[in-house]
């Protein structure tokens, strides 16, 4: 009998041991009165011992701070068994497991304990890094699929370095961009386990540069001798006072510089005349999660809200209010629809060059319109995406692995339609600006082993143009 059905009909039993003991309880005599339960009410089960299975390196404190329950909870029936798929869910979206098993052990009277079987992953990756620099390969191909635009090198990331789910990650990039970055991130560092703290820098340069947006596209030059320069370093403190709510506030500083050569193709790329600038930023975000794959949310809410703050002198003065929203919906067997809306606004609407970047840049996109660029310092994007699940199943790797013995993958048909608006005050040669935009297509996500995803879409926007476009997801 499998895990699932034990645990099925124990908790049955549960509520046949409930009932008949709270009627026993009704009949005892008046020595025993204050022990009376009351019949209209259920009666609540204590958490027991906690068992932990699998975690050899993550520290059980860790797991233990994704339940919805602690030793010692008095807690009902139906809670209890929606706490073990809260559990479930909160613990595989640590990223720090591949499998995770919640369920009921056994039971003593009315004390109930738990088990958690878990599969760890693999948390250290040195791995060779090559990647195009353009936006998408749409792009790439543009240039010509050229090996000239090719970054290339080392990337070392080491997960759950002290067991404490914290993250250490080197990369060592040359190429196209030459690009030097160190990142710790610690979001457990005192006892409570709500505080945390991340740090990190960046170096990068590059002897071409994107210097303007013309005609919804990039121009680029590379004829200039000194390219540019970019330093960053930043130190953040984080906060998770329950399972679903994070805040993080960011203090950094960056200091850029480009060949005067720029200043002539576009007087405004600084915003001023000047061949570098150097600003502090601070930050604050909001986020809520409660969604069921956090790489990959079918079902659920996921929200975020942030307020930044660049510059604090005329050479570089801009607020930044910016927001996402996702809410997911089952509809019925292997059915699910999806929406998803993304807002910005940057103030004083009069910003340099350099602080204008929006549609086309990262996640920020309309499916259908991956051929362009969109600037601007306002913007609104909404995305509804109905999936239907087409085939689950997993691949051995005959590896003697009890958590890599096979790679899972999903496969779901998709539809969609996005829309977006955004407003540009001074670049109105480009003629997607200050517009109402649509796009609509179809496509196939492929989800598989460490959280890598595998869009295929084919999709249409209100120019009359059409394309099949390939995107990949993941955290290495």
């Amino acid at each position: 009998m499998g895990n699932k059905y034990q645990v099925t009909v124990m908790l049955l039993f549960c509520c046949i041991v409930s009932f008949a003991q709270t009627s026993d309880s009704d009949t005892l005599s008046p020595h025993n009165s204050n022990r009376y339960i009351d019949k209209t009410k259920p009666t609540p089960f204590i958490v027991g011992k906690i068992y932990i299975d699998g975690n050899r390196r993550t520290k059980s404190y860790i797991v233990e701070r994704e339940l919805p329950f602690k030793t010692g909870d008095s807690i009902y029936l139906p809670d209890l068994v929606s706490g073990f798929e809260i559990a479930r869910r909160q613990l595989f979206n640590t990223g720090l497991f591949n499998e995770v098993v919640v369920s009921l052990k056994s039971f003593r009277g009315y004390e109930v304990d738990v088990n958690i079987e878990l599969k760890e992953r693999w948390y250290i990756f040195p791995l060779p890094y090559v990647k195009p620099v353009d936006r998408n390969l749409v792009e790439w191909g543009k240039q010509g699929y050229s090996t000239d635009r090719i970054n290339y090198g080392f990337k070392f990331t080491w997960y759950n370095f002290t067991g404490r789910n914290d993250k250490l990650r080197l990369w060592f990039i040359t190429g196209y961009t030459k690009q030097l970055q160190f990142q710790y991130d610690q979001p457990y560092a005192d006892k409570s386990l709500k505080h945390g703290y991340r740090v990190g820098f960046t170096y990068s340069s590059n002897k071409e540069i994107n210097y303007i947006t013309a005609d919804n596209q990039q121009r680029f030059t590379d004829s200039l001798k000194e390219g540019t320069k970019k330093y960053s370093g930043y130190v953040d403190y984080t906060y998770r006072p329950g399972l679903r709510t994070f805040h993080a506030v960011r203090l950094s500083y960056t200091k850029q510089e480009v060949d005067s050569g720029i200043l002539q193709l576009n007087p405004k790329y600084f915003g001023r005349q000047a061949t570098s600038i150097h600003f502090p930023e601070l930050s604050y975000t909001l986020n809520y999660v409660n969604v069921d794959y956090i790489h990959f949310p079918l079902t659920g809410i996921q929200s975020e809200v942030s307020l930044l703050k660049r510059g604090f002198g005329k050479e570089n003065n801009m607020w930044q209010f910016s927001g996402k929203f996702f809410k997911g919906w089952k509809l019925g067997k292997k059915y699910y629809f999806g929406w998803q809306a993304n807002g910005v606004v940057r103030l004083p609407f009069d910003q340099p060059y350099i602080n204008q970047r929006l549609f086309g840049y990262g996640e920020l996109y309309l499916r259908g319109m991956e051929r362009y660029v969109i600037d601007g310092v306002a913007a609104l994007l909404t995305r509804q995406t109905f999936r239907r699940e087409m085939f689950r199943f997993s691949i051995p790797t005959f590896i003697r692995s009890k958590s890599h013995d096979r790679i899972p993958f999903r496969i779901y048909a998709r539809t969609f339609g996005d829309m977006g608006y955004a407003y540009n005050k001074n670049m109105l040669e480009n003629s997607l600006v200050n517009k109402m935009l649509y796009t609509g297509g179809f496509g196939v996500d492929v989800v598989t082993f460490y959280d890598f995803i595998f869009r295929f879409d084919y999709s249409f926007n209100q120019l009359g143009q059409k394309g099949l476009f390939l995107h990949i997801k993941n955290d290495f």
